[in-house]
């Protein structure tokens, strides 16, 4: 099965300047395999001489089989020692001839503690690659996306230093600090509403307010906005209900809040900022309303999508999204993390359950492990070209920065192929979130667990906007918590007390026949138990990790926590409890 990046009956032609991104992606894409032997080829013969290519007696090699034969697939823990060494300052070519520039950091919300991803210079221009391909694509099926403006909420984080000196930080601040950014020439297909001086702000509070500003005076401009991860746009939504009055008497007097003191910012904004009583008065008409669906096309009125993450865990953020943009598309554009830049979506406007990336093979050396949740094998690892439809696959990567046959952690399963490079849809984090005994519910399992549950929620017009869990082990038998923070549009319908105990019955029974059995059978897991927070408390808990040196860019909602602080914060929050009502169903010849 291929695809083909080309015009269909709902597409525009590609304006002269994207046609050489297009022809591009094909050239790559139509020769997967040889691509891929070349991008091997070259990581190895440049890094023959590492010390971690000599320990494994490579010398010299470069093609595929003995790569393979001798190089074994490693996690982070398995490099963490090597990588301890660079950051201490060792700048012998350990991993890579050439100079590591930085680590980029992980999230540190998927799988623990912040992880460091060495990288080169270079890779700025493979990342700066992957993105000169999005907007080609995108005006395939958006056209004129040139004649307005994009309102798009970008942060940075203040960046630490290692104890060798070399900065640590997230991608995308990496990025954003680069000269690829902040000197890039004009397009007028990427005219962002935000000036550099407030993306580049460290105070978040500071940086939201003067792009929220800038964002309101260019509403009738702004013809899409995004933000990386959907909570992250929910979160800007909520920032303009909490401030919605400062922001129009801003516009009204032309003056910027004192709130907001960063000296660039100020000097900026000085030069945007213009008294404008008619616009203030539309915004306090919107915002004042108690009613908030739509909110985003009422006030940005010639939006034509969204632009943010709503695969994986964040397909639970897109009802809420609905509510707020009135159906708006949502569009994935690419798939990429601190340790790579993976591919692109050739299909932006696909329904987000149906978002498959494309991944272009000149990115860095790819192999994928089949993937069986019942036993862990590295047996029979497949190149990129030889996947195979509608199976899933671990991700293991090998880059120009010198990580060897490095799992990432994700599982992706195979939907097509565009030409010769295979599209995949990401299907969640390998890491299991919630155990009590024999039991292990992972992420993706977790949310359609919530999904099923809410669907009792949607006749009191009540829905689950943010989630979190715990495996409470310190009652006896230990049982699951699941935080939730609810939107109740109708607080004189709320939904009763037997409504929420069936929709901690209705989690259980979503969940894998182990951890029913250890329900019915075993009495190893006690009742699933659903504690509501009241609103506004995953936002606390956002602020309390960007406090703790969490990126707003890249953060996401944990959703199993184990960390003190964090679960009290969760637990004074609480303004109800409920646990679910009898034993779900479980039978030794129910299979699932």
């Amino acid at each position: 099965m291929a695809t083909n990046v080309q015009r269909t009956s709902s597409a525009s032609p590609a304006p002269e300047k994207h046609k050489e991104a297009i022809q591009f992606i094909e050239k790559m894409t139509r020769n997967t395999d040889k691509v891929q032997a070349n991008v091997l080829a070259e990581i190895l013969s440049r890094n023959a001489d590492t010390e971690y290519l000599r320990l494994y007696n490579l010398n010299g090699a470069t093609d595929r089989e003995t790569f393979k034969s001798k190089i074994p697939i490693v996690t982070y823990d398995d490099l963490q020692p090597i990588i301890q060494r660079i950051a201490d300052g060792d700048r012998s070519p350990i991993l890579s001839a050439h100079p590591i520039s930085e680590f980029l950091t992980s999230s540190g919300t998927s799988a623990g503690e912040r992880k460091l991803m060495p990288t080169i210079h270079e890779d700025l221009d493979r990342r700066q690659l992957l993105y000169s391909l999005l907007m080609p694509v995108m005006n395939l099926y958006m056209p004129g996306l040139d004649k307005g403006k994009a309102l798009y909420f970008l942060f940075v984080k203040s960046e630490t230093q290692t104890p060798g000196g070399l900065l640590a930080r997230p991608v995308l601040t990496s990025y954003y600090k680069s000269d690829h950014f902040k000197t890039r020439p004009f397009d007028p297909y990427n005219v962002y509403t935000s000036p550099n001086e407030a993306i580049l702000c460290p105070d978040s509070f500071q940086s939201m307010y003067a792009q929220m500003l800038c964002g309101l005076y260019d509403r009738k401009e702004v013809l899409r906005i995004g933000a990386i991860f959907a909570s992250s746009l929910l979160r800007a939504i909520r920032f303009l209900q909490l401030n919605w009055k400062e922001l129009c008497h801003d516009i009204r007097t032309g003056t910027l809040n004192e709130t907001v003191s960063d000296p660039d910012i100020r000097q900026c904004m000085s030069q945007i900022l213009r008294p404008n009583s008619d616009l203030a008065n539309v915004i306090e008409s919107e915002c004042s309303k108690k009613n908030w669906e739509r909110i985003i096309v009422r006030i940005w009125p010639n939006v034509k999508y969204l632009e943010v993450i709503v695969t994986g865990t964040m397909a639970q953020y897109i009802p809420t999204l609905d509510y707020y943009s009135g159906g708006l598309p949502k569009v994935c554009t690419m798939y990429a993390s601190s340790e790579c830049y993976f591919g692109i979506n050739l299909n932006p406007l696909c329904k987000p359950s149906e978002v498959s990336y494309t991944i272009m093979p000149n990115m860095a050396y790819f192999e994928f492990i089949p993937h069986n949740p019942h036993s862990v094998s590295t047996d029979n690892v497949v190149d990129l070209a030889n996947v195979e439809i509608g199976k899933e696959y671990e991700l293991v990567i090998t880059t120009h920065a010198g990580l060897y046959r490095y799992c990432v952690g994700d599982i992706l399963r195979v939907t097509g192929f565009h030409n010769s490079a295979p599209q995949f849809h990401f299907v969640r984090r390998k890491d299991v979130l919630l155990s009590i005994e024999s039991d292990k519910t992972d992420e993706s399992e977790l949310q359609s667990a919530i999904e099923n549950a809410s669907k009792l929620l949607k006749k009191f017009n009540t829905s689950v906007v943010e989630y979190s869990s715990y495996a409470d082990t310190e009652t006896i038998p230990g049982h699951y918590v699941i935080f939730w923070e609810l939107l109740v549009k109708d607080p004189m319908n709320y939904p009763r007390e037997e409504v929420m105990e069936q929709c901690c019955l209705a989690m259980e029974e979503s969940l894998n026949a182990v951890y029913r059995q250890g329900r019915v059978e075993c009495n190893s897991i006690g009742p699933l138990e659903i504690r509501v927070v009241k609103s506004g408390t995953f936002e606390e808990l956002m602020d309390y990790a960007i406090s703790r040196g969490a990126s707003i860019n890249q953060y996401k909602v944990p959703r199993c926590v184990s960390f003190t602080p964090v679960m009290e914060l969760l637990n004074t929050r609480v303004v109800a409890s409920y646990f679910s009502p009898s034993l779900p169903f479980w039978s030794p010849e129910r299979r699932r």
